[in-house]
Formats: C-alpha cells, sequence, structure tokens
C-alpha cells in the first residue's frame, strides 16, 4: 500500500468520528459542484428474484435457497412480466433483477429447467428476460448477476442500462473454515474484483459496495474501499459504492452474529465518502436502518438507493422500506431534497460510449434535462392534467430550508441588475423548497412589473408553406413533395389564399396575423415581399408579425442584399415585427446536432439584432427539452439578455416546450420527451428572474401546456398568454393535443384562476381600445 494511503487509512481509523462525519458531509456538499445545489437521491424500482437459486452458500444469506423448496428453479416469462408490469404501473422506472450466482453449477434441476427451455446458462436467461421487461414495459433492467466475465457483460449492455456486484470485502480470511464465504467459491475478493474490472473494461455502469459485520476488520472495510476507489479509476464505471450493515438472520449460521456497531458503521460511510472519487455517489439501505435515516445523512451519503412502492426486499424481506414520502420529509428537514433517478446515474447518460443504441433510446423516454427522472408521465402537447396548480405550480407545496446561495441569486436578480450563468445554471437546478422559493420569487417580480393583468393578442396564423429544404430533427411540421406528415400533407398558399385568410382574421376581430412558413427552395426575397404586401393591400390596418430569423436570412441572401438592407425594404413595405423563432438553443454545440444547416448562434443574433436596428421589434423564443441541459439554457437566457441590453428591441420572451410525438428526433430514440412539468415551471419562473430589467413580458404557449397548464404558469413568473392562434398548425403536427384556436372566456377564466384581470393588448403591448380610439 502506498504510503499515502497508509497515512488515510491510519486517519480513517483513529480520528475523532465527529470529525470525519464532518469532512464527509463537505464533501458530500461539494462533490456535484457549485452550480447544483445538495440533493438526496433514489430509484424507484421493482424487484424481480429470478431465481434464489445460488452456486454459493454465504452463511448469512437467506435469499439463496435448494430446489426443493421452491416451485420452480426460475420465475417464468409470465411471471417476470407480471411482476414487471406492476411496477411500471406503480411508477417504477427500474426492474432489479437479483438471483444467485450461476445456479446451473450446483443444481442439476436449474440445468434441466434451462435446457428444456433453450438456455445454457442462467445469464443467458437473465439477458432475456432483461430485453422483455425492456421491450414490453419500458422498465431499465439493473442486473444483478454474480460473477461474470468480460463477454458476459459485453452481452448484458443492450438491455440493461447498469449491473451490479458487491465486492463485500477484499479480506481473504472469510473464505477459511468456520467465517462467511466458506464453500462459496464466487466469494473469493480476487474474483470479485476481477469481475467488477471486467464490467469496467466492458464499459458497463456499475454499482458496487462493502458489507460490513461480517467477521472483517476495520482496516479491511477501508482496504476494500480503496479496492474499489482503484478500480473506478482505471475504468471510471462504478456509479455508487453501497455500504450495507450486515443484519443477522434467523435460521441462517450467522443468526447469533453481532452487527458492527452504529459508530462503526457510520464511520465506514464517512470513509467511503472521504476515499472515493465525488462522482461516485456513497448509499447506505434505509430498510436497514430505519431508525437512523438521519445520522445516515450525517454521515455523508448522497443516495438511499432502490426504493419500491411494489415489492418487498427479497433479499432482506424482514425489512419494509420506508415509504416515500417520510423520505422525502426527513431529507426536506437537512435541505436535501429527495429527487428520484434512473437505475443509470446521470453521467453515464451526457457522457457517450456508456450506453448501448438499444438501450439509450427507453433511457431518454424516462430521463429529465439533468439524467435524472422524470417527475410524472405528462409531457408537453398531451391530452391529460398537468401537474401543476395555480395553487401549487409545482404540483405541490415544499418544506425546509433554502440554500444561502439561492436566496442571494433571488436578491440579485430582483435587484435588476442581471445574474450570471452560473446562477442562473443553479437556479434551474433548484428543487424541492428551492424550486418552490424560485417560483414564488418570479411572481412576486411579475407583480411588481406587470401587475395583476393577464394579457393577450387576438391574432391568426397562416403558415402559408410546409414545404422546407432543412431536415431539423425536431420538426414535424415541415414537409418536402415527398415526405407527407401523419396529420397533413405539403401545401404552398397562393397570393390570393394569403389575401383571403387575412381579411377573414379582420372579420373575426383580429388586430394581427402571423406568417410563418418553411423554407420553400424556389422562395426569394421577392416572394417574402409579395406575401407582406398581399396582406397590406387586402388589410392596409392590420400588423403584420411575420418571417422568422432564418426566413429574413433566406430573402437578403436570395437578392444579394445585406440583411440589415432587406429587412429595411420589408419593415417599408409593411412589416410591423418579427417573431423570434427558429432560435431554438442558441448554443452551437446543440444546433450542431438538431439543425445543423440553420443559422448559428451568431448568426441568429445579428439577424434579430439588425431587425432591431432598423425599427422593426421581435419576440425572442427557446425551444427546450430535447438533447440541451440546463446550462445550455442559461446560456440562451444570458445571450438574450445581453441582445436587449444592447438593442431593447425585444417584446417577450416566449418558452416553447418540445412536443415530441410526431419529431423526428424522438422517433428515432435520440431525444427526451419534452421538458417535465418541474422544467416547464422552471423555464418561465427562471426567465423572468434571468430576464429582469431587460425583457419585461413572460408568455406561456398554452398550446403547448393547454390552458390549464398555462394557468399554473401565470401563477410563476409568466403574464401573457399570447394569441389566441387560430389556425395554430405547427404545434399540432408535432402531435399536441391542444386545440388551434383559444377561447377568450378559457383565457379570461385562467386569468382569473390567479386573481387577475383579462385585457387585450396589441401586438406591441399597447391597450387596444387605446389604439383604436
Amino acid at each position: 500500500m502506498a504510503r499515502d494511503d497508509e497515512a488515510l487509512k491510519t486517519r480513517l481509523l483513529l480520528a475523532p468520528l465527529d470529525d470525519l462525519l464532518a469532512e464527509a458531509r463537505t464533501r458530500r456538499y461539494t462533490r456535484a459542484g457549485p452550480l447544483t445545489p445538495a440533493r438526496m437521491t433514489y430509484s424507484r424500482k421493482v424487484f424481480i428474484p429470478l431465481t434464489r437459486l445460488c452456486a454459493d452458500v454465504c452463511h448469512y444469506c437467506t435469499f439463496a435457497t435448494t430446489p426443493s423448496r421452491l416451485a420452480a428453479p426460475y420465475l417464468t416469462e409470465a411471471e417476470v412480466l407480471e411482476i414487471a408490469r406492476a411496477g411500471a404501473a406503480g411508477g417504477c422506472k427500474e426492474a432489479l433483477f437479483t438471483l444467485g450466482d450461476a445456479p446451473e453449477r450446483r443444481y442439476a434441476a436449474a440445468r434441466e429447467w434451462l435446457i428444456e427451455r433453450g438456455f445454457a446458462r442462467t445469464i443467458d436467461y437473465v439477458r432475456h428476460c432483461a430485453e422483455m421487461v425492456l421491450r414490453e414495459t419500458g422498465l431499465l433492467p439493473h442486473i444483478n448477476a454474480g460473477v461474470l466475465d468480460e463477454d458476459d457483460w459485453r452481452m448484458l449492455r443492450p438491455v440493461a442500462a447498469s449491473v451490479g456486484l458487491m465486492l463485500e470485502s477484499t479480506s481473504d480470511r472469510l473464505m477459511d473454515k468456520g467465517m462467511c464465504h466458506h464453500g462459496s467459491p464466487d466469494k473469493v475478493p480476487a474474483v470479485r474484483l476481477a469481475s467488477l474490472a471486467a464490467a469496467g473494461r466492458a464499459g458497463v455502469p456499475t454499482t458496487s459496495g462493502v458489507l460490513i459485520g461480517i467477521g472483517e476488520t476495520a482496516e479491511e472495510r477501508i482496504e476494500a474501499l480503496f479496492a474499489l476507489r482503484d478500480l473506478h479509476l482505471s475504468h471510471r464505471h462504478l456509479q455508487e459504492v453501497i455500504v450495507q450493515n450486515f443484519c443477522p438472520k434467523p435460521g441462517t449460521k450467522m443468526s447469533g452474529a453481532a452487527e458492527a456497531s452504529e459508530a462503526d458503521f457510520l464511520r465506514t460511510i464517512a470513509a467511503a465518502r472521504i476515499v472515493l472519487p465525488a462522482e461516485v455517489s456513497v448509499q447506505a439501505p434505509p430498510n436497514l436502518n430505519d431508525e437512523r435515516l438521519c445520522e445516515l445523512i450525517d454521515a455523508g451519503i448522497d443516495d438511499w438507493g432502490g426504493v419500491s412502492p411494489v415489492t418487498q426486499d427479497h433479499v432482506n424481506p424482514e425489512a419494509a422500506w420506508p415509504e416515500i414520502d417520510r423520505l422525502e420529509a426527513i431529507c426536506a428537514r437537512v435541505g436535501m431534497p429527495l429527487v428520484e433517478r434512473l437505475t443509470v446515474y446521470p453521467r453515464f447518460i451526457a457522457e457517450g460510449g456508456w450506453l448501448e443504441p438499444a438501450i439509450r433510446p427507453a433511457v431518454l423516454r424516462l430521463a429529465d434535462s439533468e439524467g435524472l427522472g422524470r417527475d410524472s408521465a405528462w409531457s408537453p402537447g398531451m391530452a391529460q392534467p398537468v401537474p401543476g396548480t395555480v395553487h401549487a405550480p409545482l404540483g405541490r407545496r415544499y418544506e425546509g430550508p433554502v440554500a444561502s446561495r439561492i436566496h442571494r441569486i433571488l436578491d440579485r436578480a430582483a435587484g435588476g441588475g442581471g445574474i450570471g450563468e452560473d446562477d442562473i445554471t443553479a437556479l434551474f437546478a433548484a428543487r424541492g423548497s428551492a424550486a418552490q422559493a424560485v417560483v414564488e420569487a418570479a411572481d412576486a417580480l411579475r407583480a411588481e412589473v406587470n401587475g395583476e393583468v393577464v394579457t393577450y393578442v387576438v391574432n391568426r396564423n397562416i403558415n402559408y408553406t410546409n414545404i422546407c429544404t432543412h431536415a431539423c430533427s425536431f420538426c414535424a411540421f415541415s414537409k418536402t413533395s415527398s415526405k407527407a406528415g401523419l396529420r397533413d400533407k405539403p401545401y404552398n398558399l397562393d397570393l390570393s389564399e394569403i389575401a383571403s385568410r387575412a381579411r377573414e382574421a379582420v372579420a373575426r376581430g383580429a388586430t394581427e396575423v402571423c406568417l410563418q412558413g418553411g423554407i420553400h427552395p424556389s422562395y426569394t426575397g421577392d416572394t417574402y415581399l409579395a406575401i407582406l404586401r398581399a396582406v397590406k393591400d387586402a388589410c392596409p390596418d392590420l400588423h403584420v408579425h411575420a418571417f422568422s430569423p432564418l426566413e429574413v436570412s433566406q430573402g437578403a441572401r436570395t437578392l444579394g442584399m445585406p440583411v440589415s438592407d432587406y429587412l429595411t425594404r420589408l419593415r417599408d413595405a409593411g412589416l410591423g415585427s418579427l417573431p423570434g423563432t427558429a432560435a431554438e438553443i442558441l448554443c452551437d454545440d446543440i444546433r450542431a446536432q438538431i439543425c445543423p444547416d440553420k443559422l448559428t448562434t451568431g448568426e441568429w443574433l445579428d439577424v434579430v439584432g439588425s431587425a432591431h436596428r432598423v425599427g422593426l421589434p421581435t419576440t425572442s423564443t427557446i425551444m427546450f427539452g430535447h438533447l440541451e441541459n440546463p446550462r445550455h439554457w442559461a446560456r440562451h437566457l444570458a445571450e438574450l439578455r445581453n441582445l436587449q441590453l444592447d438593442t431593447g428591441g425585444i417584446t417577450e420572451f416566449v418558452p416553447l416546450p418540445l412536443v415530441h410525438m410526431e419529431a423526428p428526433f424522438y422517433r428515432k430514440g435520440l431525444s427526451r420527451k419534452g421538458p417535465t412539468w418541474r422544467e416547464a415551471v422552471m423555464m418561465h419562473a427562471v426567465a423572468r428572474l434571468a430576464l429582469h430589467g431587460a425583457i419585461s413580458s413572460i408568455q406561456v404557449s398554452w398550446c403547448k401546456l393547454g390552458m390549464d397548464g398555462a394557468a399554473a404558469v401565470l401563477a410563476a413568473g409568466a403574464n401573457d398568454l399570447g394569441g389566441v392562434l387560430m389556425d395554430e398548425s405547427i404545434s399540432r403536427a408535432a402531435g399536441a393535443s391542444h386545440g388551434q384556436l383559444a377561447d377568450v372566456a378559457d383565457m379570461r377564466s385562467a386569468a382569473q384562476s390567479v386573481g387577475r384581470k383579462l385585457r387585450q393588448r396589441t401586438t406591441l403591448y399597447k391597450d387596444v381600445a387605446a389604439e383604436m380610439a
């Protein structure tokens, strides 16, 4: 052992316990970096005990048994699916496959059962069942199948989001006669270390851990932690290390053995946090320690492991799972909100190479923007109730302290001087009571800036063509002559039809017409001018809000003139303002993936800035909930703020949550299912705070969130419901279930639900009555 490790081991063994616990807590609070507030995670799982047969005879185990005590050596496919479906119905995201080590090596009954069904080994049947569960239920398999070689680990990669193999101990003494692992060849420390190393070479996200109180010494516990650390430094594959306390069970050879003392248990947890790299989580099982959950938190853990609302812990059936609500309350009291994660940790989702293409789509379907678990089954555009209400936008009221850093950021934001990218990212990461504080601060700021009024505009959308030369991976609206959508076909309106629709809009009380379309291959700058003139000739007083920055760029390029000159021609022809769409995410690393042939971030900002400089106001947008993360959101908001402070032409900010159902990259399994409800709420709230002093209006898209969702977000910093959007078609093409026209009565009801009045406005936020007087 290296000299530094010897010194560290001595300190971990001899230092006062309180000092070690304090050091572990400090490391735990700083492990995720300054932008991520402290939080506690867990995985909601269903336990699938595929077989209770095992080649080993550990002297503390009640899970492993003999064929004579079982109705069948293995669960059947039907039994596996029944358990998995119950788990999915109970809100689980993980299917934990647990079983003994290679029982076919020991029991003829196991061999015969497998052979009859076409399987040579238990691990082959495990893979088959995991693939079935993944396909039929969408649950993510986590496989604890004992000692495997590298080929077996690689075989599991397409069907298992993560795997597990407890090291337990590095003490060879435990193999001696009379000790707990005697007669258990798979528990030889060198064998288990070799298998864990093989999992690392195979590139599988792996859980491991130590079991304390089974006869090992205090020194040996630290040595086991060093061994796990070294494995991880070689392969970076350990996502968590479990520090599990042995609990004696009746009917075993160790039923009378003494457990490790609480002091020893807490010391080992603290040592794990100190020894292991920061990216490795430290976990302790809550069901084995129900009476000392707070003490475990104080020792430095950051994860509770899997908790099942459906099945018992088949390895420790005597220890019931704690209620998740109770865990949440305990965590909230210490300022560590409880957050659901997936069986695979966020780092392995974000970094390439860990997830096979076959399983990545299933992971993304369950993941939020941070790689944690989605907070509900809701997604934008779906015809189902939203999780939030006007009284609790996040879905519920939270209790607990809020970190002082969050309060400082909120104070700076309210001051109007602007907050930086790091601070914005930290607000997006807030959970629990901290997220609630962000929402409340945003709504207070909304009241200060906009008063107790909700505004809207009467407008009509005219999407004059859905034919487009671009192939944006998120877009279900654009078509080519050969690429018909599920809801519509390629079309190209003529000028007379566009003019007719404008006249109809005026007859129905519209003050604005919004014109946008695909980038048609035959359109030139003159085409857009002709469309504009057709509307203005038909309706001279109608405000024309038209042409995305991408269309403006296309028009200028085809006429061979600078963008600012072309914008001047549009303005002089009657254009009133531009929609700030085609922004998507103003980060080129994301744009390169979702819209590589569209404007770059710099080009988009240049077009919008040029519009402002020639006297054309614009809106601003963000499209979120796909490949990006909160850091990208923060950069996007910072870009918009800087642009507005420079040019002053942005009238409003409009978050546009991805409607995923027909989006090409979602259908290919390459994106998430749009933002979660929490993320949708937080986008509006954080935007209110980040843009304060620059952009004063935050609009909610009712056609993405539904009117109930829009009402809830009105209580989280939004002040505007946008337009009634006669003939809105882009969201509908993407699969949204919400209507193509908002009823003003529904808007009024939404405003009244948050205690505000509804007032019609013009496109540029003037009072309609005053403008018409």
